[in-house]
């Protein structure tokens, strides 16, 4: 490829492939949460600029999205309908329910098998789809047995209205019940260098072959900044803190697949090419020790 081409254009498979809900995707997705308004609330800015923030993620390869139907609410759904409608065949478009939003940054968790029906089918709606290919379980309801939260999942799935079945914020003994009623696609905590809680859920994940998918992979911006703990190694190796931040979790595991999420088109860019980035056993090292399941908070206080 020409050398003046934006380096996101020559670096976009260099993340490793993995197959989700039956479909081969680069392990650098896309997170939209983002797309929308402050607090993910209501609309952005310019819809006009997310819809092209989107379109040109997926051609720098970006070919996993993964949205829910509390992002705006309904309204990071409605901008990827926009932007990329008839979805490409490579695409996985990923959504998820169970949560509620009354208002920015507002949640609630509401895992009863008649509301994430419901929100199946309006998924589908605003997608302009007859089947969601992956729908995730946003959050597990407490208050609602989980074997009724899966088993609506899995009658959704036997009708059709689901491809496959996702969980977000699990621990490893629900992944494992869960997997005793259907079969479950996909897993998705939070992890990042300085936010490992997880751990023990990532290497089931990965000794099972589940795809690991990790949000807020640069801890809610925190590591991107010039300043954060990824700073000094980022300037010996001529990268910037997010490329870092990517490259890490890209060599933690082969199944780890990080969505960060932004509304910038430079960050969007940013965060690709860091698919180029490669660490040395030696920087990796150095940056395991950054945190040991800690949170982020206590992590960047103790730097």
């Amino acid at each position: 490829m020409a050398e003046d081409q934006p380096l996101g254009d020559r670096v976009n498979h260099a993340s490793g492939t993995i197959e989700i809900a039956g479909k081969t995707v680069h392990r650098l997705g896309f997170g939209a949460m983002r797309l929308v308004g402050p607090g993910v609330w209501g609309e952005p800015a310019s819809r006009d600029a997310s819809v092209r923030l989107l379109r040109r993620a997926v051609e720098l390869g970006v070919d996993f999205i993964d949205t829910a139907s509390v992002y705006g609410p309904h309204i990071s759904e409605e901008i990827i309908r926009e932007a990329l409608h008839p979805f490409p065949e490579h695409v996985l478009i990923t959504t998820k329910g169970g949560q509620t939003q009354s208002g920015p940054g507002s949640y609630a968790v509401l895992g009863r098998p008649e509301y994430l029906r419901q929100e199946c089918v309006l998924s589908m709606r605003r997608l302009g789809v007859d089947h969601i290919d992956l729908y995730q379980l946003h959050q597990v309801d407490p208050l609602v047995p989980f074997e009724d939260q899966i088993g609506e999942l899995k009658r959704l799935k036997e009708e059709g209205k689901i491809g496959a079945i996702g969980l977000n914020e699990v621990t490893v003994e629900q992944i494992t019940a869960a997997r005793e009623i259907v079969e479950i696609a996909s897993v998705q905590n939070q992890y990042s260098i300085t936010e490992r809680k997880h751990e023990d859920v990532l290497d089931l994940c990965t000794r099972e072959g589940l795809p690991f998918i990790a949000w807020f992979p640069l801890d809610i911006g925190a590591l991107a900044q010039p300043d954060s703990p990824l700073g000094g190694l980022a300037k010996r190796i001529g990268a910037t803190p997010a490329q870092i931040a990517l490259a890490w979790l890209l060599a933690r595991a082969e199944n780890m697949v990080p969505i960060p999420g932004t509304a910038s088109l430079s960050h969007l860019e940013e965060n690709i090419a860091a698919a180029a980035v490669r660490l040395d056993p030696a920087q990796i090292a150095e940056l395991n020790a950054l945190a040991g399941g800690r949170h982020t908070e206590e992590a960047l206080r103790q730097r």
